[in-house]
């Protein structure tokens, strides 16, 4: 298949992207965020094409892959076609629900012709999509081996905008943990977090590094610490664990769920700070849960599962 979609969270677009299909991403001379094109941080397969506007206007699709609520009129006026009338679609909620969550009507709520799909089953719970179909795709992760050496007694934090984001993403809750535990923390507008009041070396923050260093770093460190309180599931998480680290993680969303008995979760940031010292304290110990975490997500989240389920959500939805 031909499938147009925006380029709008890396890491789960990298493993959408490895598919069997083509895919066209739309590019703008601004690259922002209606037109990003291909990732500069990821790998992506040679199937992944830029498109600009002009064109797409001469593009055949087979579906679009929609994943913010304005997308359905760029659609519109970059092709001329409406989706779930002139080209199947498929709308994909990455988030969990802004505000009251039990009461948040989903955007493409009781709106026909484009199912929803989310990507765990909290979200599914939590959205009210009202008579739209919804289905779920659990997330895949391409698998960047087992790096881990745990060398760095430290642990690894990967949070974007943590700044802006600090209940979302529990930045809060770092202090509590930092008490017992030196952390080094990852991800794009981190720098402003190695403030003044980290001097001391509790914190390291290191400001968007590619993929692929940031995995080798992060495999460094012995314990993979996970603050997020309320999204819908970080794939960084997932990736750490497929790493091999140790996971220690707040209570929250799905986190529980993905981790089970591979690691240590709890709503107590006091039961977070102690576990990650004890990991940072017992190197074999750290290896071993990190080893049955690996084992854990692979069989979970792995990247074969992923595609084939897409694959037959999308063969479903363009037969329809």
């Amino acid at each position: 298949m031909r499938l147009l979609i925006w380029h709008v969270h890396g890491s789960w677009t990298t493993s959408f992207v490895q598919g069997r299909h083509e895919y066209l991403v739309p590019v703008n001379t601004a690259r922002d965020a209606d037109g990003r094109g291909r990732a500069r941080t990821w790998d992506w397969p040679a199937s992944v094409r830029e498109v600009t506007q002009d064109d797409l206007a001469h593009e055949r699709l087979d579906a679009v892959v929609l994943q913010r609520p304005h997308e359905p009129e760029l659609v519109r006026t970059w092709t001329g076609l409406e989706v779930g009338v002139d080209v199947p679609a498929v709308y994909v909620e990455h988030n969990t629900p802004p505000g009251d969550a039990v009461r948040t009507r989903h955007p493409r709520a009781d709106l026909p012709g484009v199912p929803v799909v989310h990507v765990t089953p909290f979200n599914q719970a939590y959205w009210d999509c009202g008579s739209t179909p919804t289905y779920v795709v659990e997330h895949g992760i391409v698998d960047p081996g087992h790096r881990y050496s745990g060398e760095w007694p430290r642990a690894a934090v990967v949070m974007n905008e943590p700044v802006r984001r600090t209940r979302v993403l529990g930045t809060d809750l770092l202090p509590v943990v930092a008490d017992a535990v030196p952390l080094d923390v990852f991800g794009m507008g981190v720098a402003p977090l190695a403030s003044e009041a980290w001097a001391d070396g509790r914190l390291w923050a290191f400001d968007d590094l590619p993929q692929d260093i940031m995995h080798t770093e992060v495999a460094r460190r012995r314990v993979y610490l996970h603050t997020a309180r309320w999204t819908s599931l970080g794939l960084s998480l997932l990736e750490a664990m497929h790493l091999g680290l140790p996971a220690v993680a707040f209570a929250g969303t799905e986190a529980p769920r993905a981790i089970g008995d591979a690691g240590v979760v709890s709503a107590d940031p006091r039961v977070l700070r102690d576990a990650a010292a004890r990991f940072i304290r017992e190197p074999m110990l750290a290896e071993e849960v990190g080893a049955a975490g690996r084992g854990r997500v692979r069989a979970r989240y792995g990247l074969e599962r992923f595609l084939a389920d897409w694959d037959a959500l999308l063969d479903d939805v363009v037969a329809a």
